[in-house]
């Protein structure tokens, strides 16, 4: 296995890893804590809180420097396509992230403990979901093409 080939499988790795991640907080994390806000905020709160940024702020420098590397790589070969298309879609998902979806999700999750429900909150919390859930299949379908150039010769 050459270089080429050991990048460009780490990066799907790491791509793929975000998309498990992102299937993981979709299915046990987000439809409970934003059920009934504040109060169902709680797990983010206190000494024992949840803490999934740690995760994302690792994962994602980790994945840039793997594309970046991968296309470097395989700049010369046929592979090109099938890394920049699903790159330039995480970059600019990277960004909207840091635009929308953290400090969003830092406002709803830093409001106060109160047992009354906020159905502004929930409301804000259920946007939040549906848009994460179209980035979320954005790079699960960018993901397909990453997946298919390993199908693609890495001879220049």
């Amino acid at each position: 296995m050459n270089s080429k080939n050991t990048f460009y499988a780490l990066t799907c790795i790491s791509y793929c890893l975000i998309i498990g991640a992102g299937i993981n907080e979709h299915i046990a994390l987000w439809p409970v804590a934003f059920s009934e806000p504040p109060q169902s905020l709680i797990m983010f709160q206190g000494n024992y809180a949840l803490n999934p940024a740690l995760f994302w702020s690792l994962i994602h420098p980790v994945t840039i420097i793997l594309f970046l590397i991968t296309l470097v790589l395989n700049w010369k070969t046929e592979r090109r396509k099938y890394i920049l298309i699903p790159m330039v879609t995480y970059m600019i998902l990277i960004g909207i992230t840091f635009i929308y979806f953290v400090p969003e999700l830092k406002s709803i999750i830093g409001t106060p403990y109160s047992e009354t429900v906020d159905l502004d909150l929930q409301q804000r919390g259920s946007l939040w979901i549906k848009l994460s859930l179209a980035r979320l299949t954005f790079i699960a379908i960018t993901s397909f093409i990453l997946l298919l150039g390993l199908t693609k010769s890495e001879k220049i």
